[in-house]
């Protein structure tokens, strides 16, 4: 498997590797002991599975306390997937990175605890998987604004479909320090 480590401290890129032949391909997705290896030491515990279409924009969302990371892959379809650092203290702290991820190139982005996570639809349609280092807890969820201009994300689509909740979330300035993880 090709590992590349990103910008940000802790976030990975993964491409595993695929066996092909007439009838298909076959791929690895996860095996614990392998990524903790590689510097993706996460218990997961929870997967989740969503399906998008074209121009929707889901996040940033990211929770305090009880951070999660996150290994996001695509079954179906393409999106743009970013990675914010939100650790208070931390030296990259709001800063973001993206990477493109499909069913095609079969990447794996790590985001590791403390960062916040999003991702638009860029294909017709998109089947996004993500393994969740804690379980979802609704009273620790924060978001984001996706369009805060502090973080100045250059998402490739200019008027995406967002849920009510993440086109009122606050900007990052605006979240108590003490929400954020260390």
């Amino acid at each position: 498997m090709k590992t590349t480590p990103l910008e940000l401290a802790g976030a990975m890129l993964f491409e595993p590797r695929a066996y092909s032949d007439e009838r298909g391909w076959f791929a690895e997705c996860w095996r614990k002991e392998h990524y903790a290896a590689l510097g993706a030491a996460a218990d997961f515990v929870q997967d989740n599975l969503v399906h998008s279409r074209r121009g929707v924009l889901r996040g940033l969302h990211f929770q305090q306390p009880r951070a999660q990371a996150k290994l996001v892959y695509v079954l179906a379809g393409e999106v743009f997937d970013v990675g914010v650092d939100v650790r208070r203290g931390s030296p990259t702290f709001g800063r973001w990175l993206s990477v493109v991820l499909s069913a095609e190139n079969r990447r794996q982005a790590f985001w590791p605890e403390g960062f916040a996570h999003g991702y638009c639809v860029t294909g017709e349609s998109a089947l996004v998987a993500y393994k969740c280092g804690r379980e979802y807890d609704p009273a620790c969820e924060r978001t984001i604004r996706w369009d805060d201009p502090q973080l100045a994300i250059s998402w490739p689509v200019s008027r995406p479909l967002v849920s009510p909740r993440d086109a009122a979330a606050p900007l990052l300035a605006e979240i108590d320090p003490a929400l954020l993880p260390e």
